[in-house]
């Protein structure tokens, strides 16, 4: 048929069936293409699927695109039989009566003259009616509140409903084997789209009065630029595109809020190292010219690496002096107070949102998926029931499964500890080039060698270089692990979601993590000394760190990691879908966009893809293991996390409003396995950040090097002073005793040079032996550690133990609910039958009376 409506119709051409549903197609008679045998096999299958989609009760209208005459779109229209008989099926709440209990409200009630600017103006995106709800049933349908059909099923759930027949009607039966499902379908081309519609046009209302205009709203009070300071409007959100992306957007926005308060206490604790750098003795003892500039450096090399002057690294100990200071240890323990608030208050929010959105009871309901019931040959007896199922493979078949899964995700793994092993290969070969080069390019007076250290320079190129494999790897490794769950065949979506995120974030977390690991815990921990050092795969000598530590290359690393993927994500998730939509404009005729109906102007967008919001989790996930595993390097990683997620929850409105198609709405009840991934993180975070600042950095051995003034071994210095620290921190070398011979040192011709490390002179009895000053470190530093984790684990422990998942009042409120519904249903049933015993008692009496009344023959 041809077009003759509205551009903003929702319906049918006789405008009153409302359009559930987009299928679109290339007419195979109008393709310019040789494959005229392939072209009939599609043509086949779709006709049998479609055929079969009207013997399922869908109703259909096609209509011919007016810009391509190639494309078809195929309406989907489900009648009221249909959508009660699938929600039935579906086990779908819907409406009883209106709800009177559920009253949100907010703690800051009191501070109304303020919230009022952040909240959504209510006349404009106004709250939803609250109702009691059930199970929906046809023999009961008496019992709920159905005031007009056309608007009992909203327009969310009805795409559902039409989207649960679609992915189970079949199209094919080929040796046995049933091939169905819409999905199947558009993988193979015979469909070029299923989608359902937007409601309008996202920057002008419809002029269609009866449309709720929901998508120009949430563009208008969500995606727009002038409403970042607002809060989301969140029941909106999941009304329009359902429950899953609506809990993804009350977390995102939940974490932000949270992110807050970590971030002004980590500028805080910045601005404390920050303004007391010029306090930092052992920095200005580096940078003195009388004592950093006298004390002669081993090279860091065998053959090529020079001697160096130890005032080299003035300009990095400063900047170390900001990281590595006591702020820097306060604010890692308070993260790791802040993240198990998080995950607490995070659990009760989620509590809520279960009530208010109607999703406790959901786990219950959740149907298996169709590829599953697909493969479901073999038959076995349910324990519990002790009735015969189906079930795709056996015990056995399922255990062999797992394990080829296993071992594809852990030869991954050990590619990315390949590509690691790579990345020190070439950090160990370019750092003699760099310390070769850079010297002569300067040659000693150039502002280069002050602010570009072969070890700065190292870690730059191989912080960027280890960003791009990262990359790589991915963009691999995410197809990779949809082939392994595909092939695992989980039961359900949330089981399909579930297994592939687990698969992806264990890769991920080695990948994104393990450079930082190994800066942090193995780069510069086993190096010997100059006269015996330890060589990687018995060729590259080992890296060391400066004089200062590795602390300051792990907040570089950290930098360039964060910033280089928050910018690559929005490559990914702005501008490329923009930059399709353009073209996609630009092919069909000028101006058409104002005539042609809403189902061809969607088709034009880009689809959400088929794991929908699962990467928007991924990215978040892993930049909160930034946030919260290495912190103690960096106290402004929560400050640039923050402000990525302000933006990051506008731009994912603006891209889910206005360049992508509207995705099938989802049920949800919580964030998945996401939940337990931040709960692990949270435990390792306290581990690895006190390793950070016992092994990392430089703080333990200035402590005790600090409070340990009057013991002799320590040397003499002022009472609770630094002064002094940087000539006990080095050790001396001799020369002589490097193993290719005597090197020529040409400062002054000293035979003696220093390097890092607490060991004891030559001509000592233990010389190039470990000096007791190590060993009191070492005590300390484990001491430290073990300290700071169970002070920490005991109050995490503490919080989770007080704070309850579900409040009080939620719990309240869920259980009056409950009973009120079953009373509800219960009155009803009684009111049914006590209506139905008086019809059959009124037909006794009648029957009676006109037995007496009616003549008897003798």
């Amino acid at each position: 048929e041809e077009f003759n409506g509205k551009p903003d119709s929702l319906y049918f051409n006789d405008g009153q069936r409302r359009i559930d549903f987009v299928l679109v197609y290339e007419d195979e008679s109008r393709k310019e293409t040789n494959k005229k045998g392939s072209n009939e096999k599609q043509r086949r299958k779709r006709q049998a699927y479609e055929s079969n989609l009207i013997c399922d009760g869908l109703q259909l209208e096609a209509t011919r695109s007016l810009v391509d005459d190639k494309l078809v779109f195929v309406k989907v229209h489900a009648p009221w039989e249909v959508l009660c008989t699938y929600a039935e099926i579906m086990h779908i709440k819907l409406p009883l009566k209106p709800n009177d209990l559920k009253t949100r409200s907010s703690a800051f009630d009191n501070f109304n003259w303020f919230t009022k600017l952040l909240q959504v103006d209510e006349s404009i995106i106004k709250p939803e009616q609250e109702f009691f709800t059930a199970p929906f049933e046809k023999n009961r349908m008496n019992d709920f509140y159905i005031q007009d059909r056309d608007t009992f099923f909203n327009p969310a759930t009805r795409s559902r409903i039409v989207y649960f027949i679609l992915s189970r009607i079949m199209y094919q039966v080929r040796d046995n084997v049933k091939k169905f499902g819409i999905n199947k379908l558009v993988n193979s081309g015979i469909y070029k789209a299923a989608f359902p519609l937007h409601d309008c046009n996202f920057s002008t209302p419809s002029e269609d009065l009866s449309c709720p205009n929901e998508r120009y709203l949430l563009y208008r009070e969500w995606a727009h630029p002038r409403s970042i300071y607002k809060k989301q409007p969140l029941d909106l959100i999941r009304k329009y595109y359902g429950e899953k992306i609506g809990i993804y957007f009350a977390w995102l926005g939940y974490y932000t809020q949270m992110l807050l308060l970590a971030a002004i206490v980590g500028v805080a604790c910045f601005l404390y190292g920050y303004f007391t750098e010029d306090n930092c003795t052992w920095s200005k003892e580096v940078c003195d010219p009388n004592i950093g500039g006298q004390i002669i450096m081993c090279p860091q090399c065998d053959d090529e690496c020079p001697f160096w002057s130890l005032n080299v690294t003035c300009e990095s100990s400063k900047k170390l002096c900001i990281f590595d200071s006591f702020g820097t240890l306060v604010f890692a323990v308070f993260m790791g107070v802040w993240v198990t608030l998080f995950l607490e208050f995070w659990k009760r929010r989620q509590a809520e949102l279960e009530y208010e959105w109607d999703t406790v009871e959901l786990q219950q309901e959740e149907q298996a998926r169709p590829e599953y019931e697909a493969r479901c040959t073999h038959v076995v007896i349910n324990e519990i029931t002790q009735e015969e199922e189906r079930v795709p493979f056996t015990t056995w078949g399922k255990c062999i499964r797992v394990t080829l899964c296993a071992s594809a995700v852990f030869f991954w793994i050990l590619l990315i500890i390949a590509s690691v092993i790579g990345i020190i290969v070439y950090r160990l070969s370019v750092f003699v080039i760099f310390s070769v080069n850079l010297r002569k390019i300067s040659n000693g007076t150039d502002p280069i060698q002050k602010y570009v250290t072969p070890q700065m320079a190292t870690s730059i190129t191989a912080s960027l270089i280890s960003f791009i494999i990262i990359m790589i790897l991915n963009t691999i490794y995410e197809k990779v692990a949809i082939m392994i769950t595909n092939f695992e065949l989980p039961r359900t979506q949330t089981d399909y979601e579930n297994s592939l995120t687990m698969k992806m974030f264990l890769f991920q977390f080695v990948n994104y993590y393990s450079s930082c690991f190994y800066i942090a815990f193995f780069k510069g921990k086993f190096v010997g000394y100059p006269g015996d050092p330890v060589y990687w795969l018995g060729k590259y000598r080992n890296e060391e760190c400066d004089p200062g530590g590795c602390l300051l290359e792990l907040t570089t690393q950290l930098i360039i990691i964060m910033g280089g993927k928050a910018i690559w994500n929005n490559i990914q998730e702005v501008l490329l879908p923009w930059v399709m939509n353009v073209f996609g404009r630009c092919r069909t005729v000028s101006g058409a966009e104002k005539i042609t109906p809403r189902w061809e102007q969607d088709y034009h967008l880009q689809p959400m893809g088929k794991l929908g919001l699962f990467y928007e989790y991924l990215e978040m996930i892993i930049q909160f293991g930034f946030v919260t595993l290495f912190v103690a390097s960096f106290p402004l990683a929560p400050l640039l996390a923050l402000v990525n997620n302000i933006l990051e929850i506008r731009v994912d409105a603006w891209k889910l409003t206005t360049q992508y198609r509207r995705m099938v709405p989802e049920k949800a009840q919580d964030i998945g396995a996401w939940q337990p991934i931040m709960q692990g993180i949270a435990i390792l975070a306290v581990v690895t950040n006190a390793m950070i600042i016992a092994f990392t950095s430089d703080m333990i051995p200035r402590l005790v090097y600090y409070w340990s003034f009057s013991i002799p071994p320590y040397g003499d210095h002022l009472d609770y002073s630094m002064e002094g620290y940087i000539n006990i921190s080095l050790s001396i070398f001799n020369t002589a005793d490097f193993k290719s011979g005597v090197k020529e040192n040409p400062y002054a011709g000293s035979k003696y040079d220093t390097y890092r490390d607490f060991r004891y002179p030559p001509g000592h009895p233990q010389e190039y032996k470990h000096n007791i000053y190590y060993w009191h470190v070492i005590a300390a530093k484990l001491a430290f550690i073990i300290v700071m984790e169970h002070i920490i684990y005991s109050v995490k422990f503490f919080i989770s133990y007080t704070i309850p998942d579900v409040s009080k009042s939620t719990k309240s409120k869920i259980k009056r609910e409950k009973y009120l519904t079953q009373k509800l249903l219960h009155e009803n049933h009684l009111k049914d039958m006590t209506k139905n015993i008086g019809v059959i008692a009124e037909k006794m009496i009648g029957a009676v009376v006109d037995n007496n009344l009616r003549p008897k023959s003798d």
